[in-house]
């Protein structure tokens, strides 16, 4: 997938209509040729899957720690997060109404700060897709471990135990796929998010009902030490901005489209809030950092949940970092084999996520992390921005400038806390 410097777009795993395959993932496209006009031709159903696929991830895992660690009333929090990125995504739409050239999510920060505005947009969008990737193999190597204790595996006289053991196979595992070029048939495979997310609540609601656990923590109101971790894991949950104007572009009646967004962001937020509250009241404080760990793996339903929770990193990966292959191609000159070059740039980039995983072992902590400073950065502040850029609205003082300002002081606090408190527990870790 070539493109030239002033054609970069980020996105989200989709399912496109016949003869438009975008590369795709749980949470975010960097850099592709979609300058192109796209024929609008998606309708308000399939508009509708594309969103909640976008919306739908692996966040839904650590939304029971999340809550463990805020508390109760960190609820509030996550609706206030929830409402926050709704208006951003309206914004991202005001904003490409002001210009019809505008097809992109880089195009929207090109228009409002120039070239300096892409590049800032394309490296925090990589860095993003970077760290989810890792994620991906530290929430793969901590379910297979849960699964399968005591395993070992022993590479060139290196004897690799525990979970990183599982890290190095599911690497293996992935890496043929991030060596194909056309990945137009996993971006189908990927739209499985959606599915996904239903059967792991529906596998941790008959657990809790018909497992033996129950619902019987009772949990804390507030706990204010751990506020910022579950912000910052909640704004996780929402960082599918980028993938909006895709959506919005390829919608046959474009007047539609903020009911669209409106019923996504309803159906995912009462998903995640009810994922949060079943699996905080069957484990309370002991919940780990993506509910899975905590699961009985002798019962059919905890298998369930266990390996549709494995299935979807193992598709989604190669779409993920595709768009940083991609850019990694374009650096070199065109006298270097395309192939080769691809072929070492992703090689290098699993070999790389590897070591990260190994480094930082602990899930929530790195989503946390991502949450913090790059979802909030790129799917709440930089919306904020551009929309009171192109508007010129920042010039007089009104109401929407007020919940504008308000949503950027929360931007603010999240950004600052969270990625501290991120950081310290990381640190801590390693």
């Amino acid at each position: 997938m070539d493109e030239s410097p002033h054609e970069s777009s980020l996105t989200l795993p989709l399912i496109l209509d016949e003869g438009q395959h975008e590369p795709a993932s749980n949470k975010v496209e960097v850099e592709s040729n979609f300058h192109h006009e796209s024929a609008a031709t998606t309708s308000f159903l399939k508009t509708f899957f594309n969103g909640l696929n976008a919306l739908s991830g692996v966040g839904i895992l650590s939304v029971p720690y999340a809550l463990s660690s805020g508390g109760w009333l960190s609820l509030i929090l996550l609706f206030a997060i929830a409402a926050s990125c709704f208006y951003t995504g309206l914004l991202i739409k005001r904003c490409m109404d002001m210009d019809s050239d505008i097809r992109t999510y880089p195009d929207i920060g090109e228009r409002a700060f120039g070239n300096k505005g892409r590049i800032w947009l394309s490296v925090v969008m990589n860095i993003e897709l970077y760290l989810v990737s890792t994620g991906f193999l530290i929430l793969e190597g901590d379910n297979l471990h849960n699964i399968f204790p005591g395993v070992e595996l022993e590479v060139a006289g290196l004897r690799i135990g525990g979970k990183h053991c599982f890290i190095v196979v599911v690497a293996l595992i992935i890496l043929p796929t991030v060596w194909l070029d056309n990945l137009s048939v996993l971006s189908y495979v990927s739209a499985s998010g959606v599915l996904a997310s239903a059967i792991i609540l529906g596998s941790i609601l008959w657990i809790g009902s018909f497992d033996g656990i129950g619902f019987h923590q009772a949990g804390s109101p507030v706990n204010w030490n751990g506020i910022p971790t579950a912000v910052s894991l909640y704004a996780f949950c929402y960082c599918a901005h980028p993938v909006f104007p895709t959506l919005y572009t390829s919608m046959k009646n474009k007047h539609q489209f903020s009911n669209v967004l409106l019923l996504c962001f309803i159906l995912c937020t009462v998903s995640y809030a009810s994922m949060a509250v079943f699996g905080y009241l069957m484990f309370g404080s002991t919940v780990q950092s993506q509910i899975t760990l905590n699961l009985p793996t002798r019962n059919i339903s905890s298998k369930v949940a266990i390996f549709t929770t494995l299935v979807n990193p193992i598709s989604k990966y190669a779409l993920m970092v595709t768009p940083i292959v991609n850019a990694a191609k374009k650096k070199f000159p065109s006298h270097y084999s395309k192939r080769f070059i691809g072929l070492l740039a992703s090689t290098t980039l699993v070999i790389s996520t590897v070591i990260v995983a190994f480094a930082i072992p602990f899930f929530a902590y790195l989503m946390s992390l991502v949450g913090a400073f790059l979802s909030v950065t790129g799917s709440i502040v930089f919306p904020c921005f551009c929309y009171l850029k192109l508007s010129g609205n920042y010039r007089r003082f009104g109401c929407e400038v007020l919940i504008i300002g308000c949503i950027l002081l929360l931007s603010a606090a999240i950004i600052v806390f969270g990625t501290y408190t991120a950081l310290v527990e990381i640190i801590g870790s390693l």
